[in-house]
């Protein structure tokens, strides 16, 4: 990156950010104020401009958001036209918008508010609409299953208090209930009305809106509303539908809108005297060039560039990660921490070799690697390129990669199956077998060991040029570390026995010389990072669970009487296993990544590079 100043006279300024807005390539920051330069500040008019631009925004995501649209993409927007015309679409749209939601809530709302009557009401619908009666009254009551018993209670207490002057018809529910339809002359309501309350039941309510009506003249409407919803319904959809086709327009605007308010921010970020203006930012530095040329073009040659000596502002500089085709999917990991540091190390081509690494030799079945590489390519097929999306689906690609790598030289696929189906046998290692798991632990520590190291070793360079003795620090903790190692493996015989003396000696000078470099906190630094190296021996623990599962999934499968239980058991188990395959190796894998690795060298704080440009959601 390098630091850019663009001076010219004041009336240029608007001309030179609407250049270097279509350019794209300066990300801007304040200027230093010194002397007669004084930090630009809005007019009231500006102000006043940026308050409506802003109100518009929100008018359009809401409209966007009440639609139930995702956000309309669009690679550029067209020329800002009258803000007042776009200010009114936008409110009317989200208006309607709104109306039509309400409306929609309302009808959905009544419609299940009335659907609780539908059953009770298709029973004895054909009476209701046929009409009651003149001179009676109709009573609906819902028994539950255990108030069965309270209809002959009823009927008894009727026949004592009204004789034959009464009508009880009953229907049972799908539910399970039973609805009961009494009609009674009106003169005998209120002993009715007193009855049912006697025998434990009670009348079924009507809903919200029907409550002045007697039940005769309530369910014809009810029913006729359940059918006249649907339509209603449909009409507000379509409503929606001639509504959402607005929205292009609308993202166009709003495509207009973010330019006009990022050219805003841009005056905001400028500095002037009486005459002339200063825009700082930064570029990179291949492009300095193109700049000069570009704003000579398009404003004239009383616009001057001025490129600033790096020294003063290096840990300032925006940071872009940039790299290989292939390292670049997994910019994704690295970017769920801060950024580092401009000029510091990026750590993405080492996540990109060492991640999926981790992953398969946690998982490490054949079997699972292939589901893995349907499961990425699916999604790779699914999403845009530049997407998060995307980098997820590569990232599965290569695990699923190392994933059937490492089930080769395991001669694992689903567990035994592969032995039992392909006559697979393990190259390397056997994880079913107790005495493998030692060697596999070892290998666990290896790789740890070189990781670790190879952290230390970028803490070195990263350090060495500001920091030199913190780099020293680092590098003896490096040697320290080989040394240890070495003395262990010649203790254990793995090594030459007659090293360990040599070994233990070196230790011995290294220890002080460690503690000059980096203070008392050396020994507990040192401590912490064998406690580091041996913390990857949880890649042994995992995929020892991970074999083991599948193990028992194929072994509870055979033992099924039916073959058809069995193989649904063993689907059910290994899907079971791959899900856990997929959560706990990425979490591990991170967390060796994060907490191991990027400890010894990571320096985060870096700023995103986002340069002044026109405004695009693509």
């Amino acid at each position: 990156m390098s630091r850019v100043r663009v001076l010219g006279p004041r009336e240029a300024l608007s001309r030179t950010l609407e250049a270097l807005q279509d350019l794209g390539l300066v990300h801007l920051s304040a200027p230093a104020s010194r002397g007669a330069l004084a930090t630009a500040a809005l007019e009231p008019r500006q102000l006043r401009l940026e308050r409506q631009l802003k109100r518009i925004l929100d008018d359009v995501r809401s409209a966007t958001a009440l639609l139930g649209a995702d956000e309309v993409r669009t690679s550029a927007s067209h020329p800002p036209g009258p803000w007042g015309r776009t200010a009114r679409l936008a409110r009317q749209v989200r208006r309607e918008a709104e109306r039509l939601q309400t409306r929609g809530r309302a009808l959905e709302e009544e419609r299940a508010l009335l659907a609780k009557y539908q059953d009770v009401m298709a029973v004895f619908g054909k009476l209701f609409e046929r009409g009651v009666a003149p001179g009676l009254r109709a009573y609906l009551v819902v028994l539950r299953a255990g108030q069965l018993g309270s209809v002959e209670r009823l009927r008894t207490l009727l026949d004592g208090s009204l004789g034959r002057d009464f009508e009880l018809r009953t229907h049972p529910l799908p539910s399970g209930e039973l609805v009961l339809l009494l009609l009674v002359p009106l003169s005998n309501a209120p002993r009715v009305e007193r009855l049912l309350g006697e025998s434990g039941v009670e009348q079924v309510p009507l809903p919200r809106g029907y409550e002045g009506q007697s039940l005769a003249d309530a369910v014809p409407h009810i029913l006729e509303r359940l059918h006249a919803i649907p339509g209603e319904l449909e009409e507000v959809a379509k409503a929606r539908a001639q509504l959402r086709q607005r929205l292009p327009e609308l993202a166009e605007d709003a495509a207009a809108v973010h330019d006009r308010l990022s050219q805003l921010e841009g005056l905001r970020l400028s500095a002037s005297t009486p005459h002339a203006f200063v825009l700082e930012g930064w570029v990179p530095t291949t492009e300095v060039r193109r700049l000069t040329t570009r704003l000579t073009e398009t404003v004239g040659p009383s616009v001057s560039v001025e490129e600033l000596a790096a020294e003063h502002w290096t840990a300032e500089a925006p940071v872009v990660l940039h790299n290989p085709r292939l390292f670049r999917p997994f910019q994704l990991l690295v970017g769920m921490l801060p950024l580092p540091r401009y000029g510091s190390i990026d750590p993405t081509p080492f996540v990109a070799i060492f991640f999926p690494m981790f992953f398969g030799l946690m998982v490490g079945d054949v079997g699972y690697g292939l589901v893995l590489a349907l499961v990425g390519l699916l999604l790779r097929r699914r999403s845009r390129p530049g997407t998060s999306l995307r980098a997820i689906s590569e990232i599965a690609l290569g695990c699923a990669l190392f994933t059937c790598i490492f089930g080769v030289l395991f001669g694992e696929f689903f567990g035994d199956l592969g032995r039992h189906w392909f006559g697979m046998r393990p190259l390397v290692l056997d994880r079913e077998e107790p005495r493998d798991i030692v060697s596999f632990l070892g290998l666990c520590i290896a790789l740890g060991l070189v990781h670790v190291m190879l952290g230390l070793v970028l803490g070195v360079v990263s350090a060495f040029r500001g920091h030199p003795r913190q780099a020293i620090g680092r590098g003896l903790s490096a040697l320290m570390l080989l040394l240890i190692t070495g003395a262990l493996l010649a203790a254990f015989r793995i090594l030459p026995h007659q090293l360990l003396s040599p070994l233990v000696v070196a230790l011995l000078v290294a220890f002080p010389l460690l503690i000059i470099a980096e203070g008392l906190v050396a020994p507990v630094e040192l401590l912490s990072t064998l406690g580091n190296v041996l913390s990857y021996a949880r890649i042994m623990a995992l995929g020892t669970a991970s074999v083991m599962l599948a193990l028992v999934a194929n072994k509870l499968s055979g033992a099924m009487g039916s073959v058809v239980v069995g193989v649904i058991f063993g689907l059910l188990f290994h899907l079971i296993n791959f899900g856990l395959a997929l959560f706990s190796p990425t979490i591990q894998g991170l967390r060796l990544q994060y907490v191991e690795f990027f400890g010894r060298f990571y320096s985060p704080g870096g700023v995103q590079y986002r340069p002044f440009r026109h405004w695009r959601n693509t």
